[in-house]
């Protein structure tokens, strides 16, 4: 079962959380398909600004929200959100999967800017998902546009990559990232990066490519590496697209939570995607009351476990649902 952090610091909450994901063994492997099919209940729910069809909910299910234990009917789910862009990656190994949502508008049509990241994590055998796990990123979020951040997503190639020899490791993928995030505390991790040529990072909606063979996502990477660690990663990895998430704490930055996910191409980077709940240009200051109507309030809770639906059987929706 899971336990209660009363007064945890949003490092320890996270840490708490990862350290009851299970192990799974490396021969072992969750069906893709249920973990799609839940993926697609999820964002099903982000539409329709309803619950009801997250199933197969595990006793001991948690909900984090920008790296705090929260209450899953107060959080982002409240508002029924036109999803314009939607990118999902499948951890066969870890049963797990994370999907990057792209949202300008409600269904009504009104305003509602947002860049989520949200890693879902399910139990090995029944595939019940335990862990729902999600940054919220809006206005007055680090570098936070989220039309020029649609633009710049719905221009790039995520596609399976259907040439198995092509493909990273999940070894390779994991030390990728790895590497990357150490770049902030370690001086030698960027000559055990994989850079690419051409690689686009889009940081925010700051997007360093331009169409260019030679676009690079080395452009503005930390000269500083005596910095406070980037920690407590959590990871999703999926060879068959090239691809690994990564939710962590940046510590140099007040322990705002950041997600990074990456994209290998021939064991080279080629795309890098940033989501980092810092405040742009001033990390700290207290935000204007229209901005902060919009950010994500704290938790009212230190852990709450819920039963959403059922724990039947883990199935697509029917079309008729939809």
């Amino acid at each position: 079962m899971y336990r209660s952090f009363l007064g945890a610091t949003a490092a320890t909450a996270v840490l708490g959380a990862a350290l009851l994901l299970p192990s799974v063994a490396a021969e072992y492997e969750c069906n893709r398909t249920a973990l799609m099919d839940f993926a697609d209940d999820y964002v099903f729910a982000h539409e329709n600004g309803q619950l009801y069809h997250l199933d197969h909910i595990a006793d001991n299910f948690t909900y984090m929200e920008n790296n705090q234990t929260r209450e899953i009917t107060g959080g982002i789910f409240y508002n029924a959100l036109r999803i314009a862009h939607r990118h999902t990656i499948i951890d066969t190994v870890d049963c797990a999967s994370f999907t990057e949502l792209i949202v300008t508008h409600n269904v009504s049509g009104e305003p509602a800017p947002y860049v989520i990241g949200t890693q879902i994590r399910h139990s090995p055998g029944d595939l019940s998902c335990y862990l729902i796990d999600l940054l919220v990123s809006t206005t007055g979020s680090w570098l936070f546009n989220a039309s020029r951040t649609l633009e710049y997503a719905s221009s790039e190639n995520w596609t399976l990559i259907a040439d198995e020899a092509a493909r990273s490791s999940r070894d390779t993928l994991r030390a990728a990232a790895d590497a990357y995030l150490d770049m902030w505390s370690n001086g030698s991790a960027i000559d055990a990066v994989p850079w690419g040529q051409p690689c686009s990072r889009l940081e925010g909606s700051v997007y360093t490519g331009r169409g260019l063979p030679t676009d690079s996502c080395k452009v503005g990477i930390p000269t500083n590496n005596r910095q406070a660690p980037n920690s407590h990663r959590r990871y999703v990895i999926d060879p068959s697209y090239g691809a690994v998430s990564v939710l962590c704490i940046f510590e140099h930055l007040s322990d705002a939570p950041d997600s990074h996910e990456f994209r290998l191409e021939n064991g080279k980077l080629r795309y890098i995607h940033t989501i980092t709940l810092a405040s742009s240009g001033s990390f700290g200051r207290e935000l204007p009351a229209p901005e902060a109507a919009e950010m994500a309030s704290p938790a009212t809770t230190p852990l709450a476990r819920y039963r959403i639906r059922g724990s039947g059987p883990l199935s697509r929706r029917k079309s008729s649902e939809s």
